[in-house]
């Protein structure tokens, strides 16, 4: 079995023993994510080690961390970009295909800094900033779905 076909079969596995830790731990689970556009109107994707497809930075926003303070950090770890300005939130997203309690925080952000690639690591395994006409074919869902909200006018949605 490859290494992909594993990691696609313990994906749900590991997904939800996470959440049942999270679901004890904490009352819910709150996670950032920004959409990263350059000066050429082209997108950050990143492709993470422990799931398929190609997706927005982000991540979780740990105890006594701010959401602003969480996307800041994310984006240092998995792509080396600092903040220039303040994002501009999108929206928050009920994220109910992780858990029942799971929500996210969308931010749209324009005014950065990127010095040099990303730092090789465990969790990202590919980078890229992308045309919206030249997408890699498996961005995520949600990926999709808030890029039509931005770009394309549809109607932005509760769900994640």
């Amino acid at each position: 079995m490859s290494l992909n076909r594993t990691r696609r079969a313990l994906e749900p596995a590991i997904r939800r023993i996470l959440h049942t830790y999270w679901r004890w731990s904490r009352g819910a689970t709150l996670g950032t994510r920004a959409m990263v556009i350059d000066g050429a109107g082209r997108l950050l994707l990143i492709k993470h080690s422990y799931v398929d497809g190609w997706h927005l930075p982000g991540g979780g926003v740990e105890t006594g961390e701010t959401v602003l303070a969480a996307l800041a950090r994310e984006l240092v770890e998995e792509a080396n970009i600092k903040l220039g300005g303040s994002p501009k939130l999108h929206g928050i997203f009920f994220n109910k295909r992780a858990s029942r309690r799971d929500y996210v925080a969308l931010f749209i952000v324009r005014d950065f800094v990127q010095d040099g690639p990303p730092v090789p690591n465990h969790e990202i395994i590919e980078h890229g900033f992308f045309a919206l006409d030249a997408l890699p074919d498996d961005v995520s869902r949600a990926t999709r779905a808030r890029l039509a909200e931005v770009f394309d006018g549809v109607a932005v949605s509760e769900l994640w």
